[in-house]
């Protein structure tokens, strides 16, 4: 492969990311896939109907990539996810404050994108700060506190997935235990999110569907049509667009902090547009389309100052928090699950904590002051 033939596959790689992006944004507009509101219309008004549908998501990207991985396409050991040690307690807490930030910042990453495609400021500004907060985290001084203080307690674990433990426990290779323990899990899910009768419709389910087909989609386009065996310089294996050298997917928190970062230092040379900032993009545009060709476009800002105070504390601690998780609502709810990963785990059930508590409060307040 010549360097020509590389760029040329490089390009093709980020723009049907774009595209497969921008077709969840529309999804994403359109449906209110959302994983805060999944939390909160639980809690509020005790409907299930997106928590439903964000477990569908989730059980469907798990038994996809299983059966990449079976027919030997991919593999778990080359995603971000299959890093060791686990670092137990930066998993946690980071998933505490991005979850406690979602809630003060109306929604996840990926929800402030499409509100931002559809006129609404307060989202420019939960993510302006939500990536300044990334960036400090992973280069700045909130990051030499995360390495030197935080991941220090880890643990040793000599298999970051399920589909590892579960091949090492019976001697199978790791092909087929990713893809057991990928349709056992499914399958359990599935029964749950398919037992209440009303949402075995198509409008209930769809969002859930479309979303699992974009993360396999992207899964297969980081791991397969981006994969070079031997770069023509390095002549080392390298997947293409990827921020962090390993495979990648669905993930919106650190590549907004990448944008950023870009933006201000892209005439150093070294700032290149990788695989999270064409979907990020793509998202932002296919939303835009959405909420265009609805006429459903307007400019909403702050009116209070209160307000702007939460939504700026609400994206710092999604910046903080999502770095230190290893990913957001989508990074490690979808994405890092769908590889049955102990630390996207680990990560999510903080998450939930963190958001669970926020709305709690919140609802506390609500009452106390009526």
């Amino acid at each position: 492969m010549t360097m020509a033939q590389l760029q040329a596959q490089t390009l093709w790689v980020l723009g049907l990311s774009f595209f497969v992006s921008a077709v969840w944004g529309v999804v994403l507009h359109r449906s209110h896939f959302c994983t805060m509101g999944a939390i909160s219309d639980v809690l509020i008004m005790g409907s299930s109907t997106r928590l439903r549908q964000w477990v569908l998501a989730v059980a469907l990207s798990a038994l996809g990539f299983g059966f990449m991985t079976a027919m030997g396409w991919i593999s778990p050991l080359n995603t971000i996810y299959g890093g060791t040690p686990l670092n137990g307690l930066t998993l946690v807490l980071g998933g505490v404050l991005f979850g406690v930030g979602m809630v003060l910042a109306s929604g996840c990453t990926s929800k402030n994108l499409v509100r931002l495609a559809g006129g609404n400021l307060k989202s420019l500004v939960v993510l302006i700060s939500m990536g300044i907060f990334a960036l400090a985290t992973m280069r700045g001084l909130p990051g030499v506190f995360r390495v030197q203080v935080l991941d220090k307690v880890s643990l040793d674990l000599a298999s970051p997935f399920a589909g590892q433990s579960l091949s090492a426990l019976a001697g199978w290779p790791l092909s087929v235990g990713v893809a057991t323990s990928s349709a056992l899990v499914a399958l359990a899910l599935l029964v749950w999110v398919f037992k209440d009768r009303d949402f075995r419709q198509a409008a209930q389910w769809w969002p859930g569907l479309a979303s699992a087909l974009v993360v396999l989609v992207v899964w297969w386009l980081s791991g397969v049509v981006g994969f070079v065996p031997e770069h023509p310089e390095t002549l080392e294996a390298v997947f293409l667009t990827s921020a962090s050298g390993r495979m990648e997917s669905l993930s919106f928190t650190a590549p907004m902090a990448y944008t950023l970062d870009a933006f201000m230092y892209f005439s150093d040379g070294s700032k290149r547009v990788n695989l999270g900032m064409a979907l990020a993009a793509g998202v932002l545009f296919g939303a835009w389309v959405s909420a265009w060709q609805q006429g459903s476009l307007r400019w909403e800002g702050f009116t209070r100052i209160s307000d702007l105070s939460l939504h700026l504390l609400g994206g710092a601690l999604m910046g903080v928090g999502a770095v230190m998780a290893m990913g957001c609502s989508v990074g490690q709810g979808l994405s890092g699950l769908s590889t049955l990963s102990w630390a996207s785990m680990l990560a999510v059930a903080g998450i939930v904590l963190g958001a669970v508590l926020t709305l709690q409060w919140q609802i506390h307040r609500a009452q106390a002051s009526s």
